[in-house]
């Protein structure tokens, strides 16, 4: 019982300190935060991959499986809205 208060307290801390992080990052900075979070996305895939890869169909696998589809979706929208990004900066191509 004293894990799952501790687990519970720390998620509270994180959400709060993620979202006063998030809302003081001036709007110029918030492309390419996202495209530096995508590494943090990548070991998120490699942690639910280890948890989603248990042999029994309980609750930690279920987890696994969609902390691996929100990480996935996650890293490949920070890939595109990069590319977009990026894409931004690119001289025209049509000779102007």
């Amino acid at each position: 019982m004293e894990s799952l208060i501790l687990s519970i307290y720390v998620f509270v801390l994180a959400v709060f300190i993620g979202f006063e992080l998030i809302t003081k990052v001036p709007p110029l900075l918030h492309t390419p935060l996202m495209s530096g979070s995508n590494a943090i996305s990548g070991i998120t895939i490699v942690g639910a991959l280890y948890v989603a890869n248990i042999s029994n169909w309980e609750l930690p696998t279920l987890l696994g499986i969609f902390s691996v589809t929100f990480a996935m979706i996650n890293v490949v929208g920070g890939f595109l809205v990069t590319d977009r990004m990026l894409g931004m900066f690119k001289k025209d191509k049509g000779g102007k």
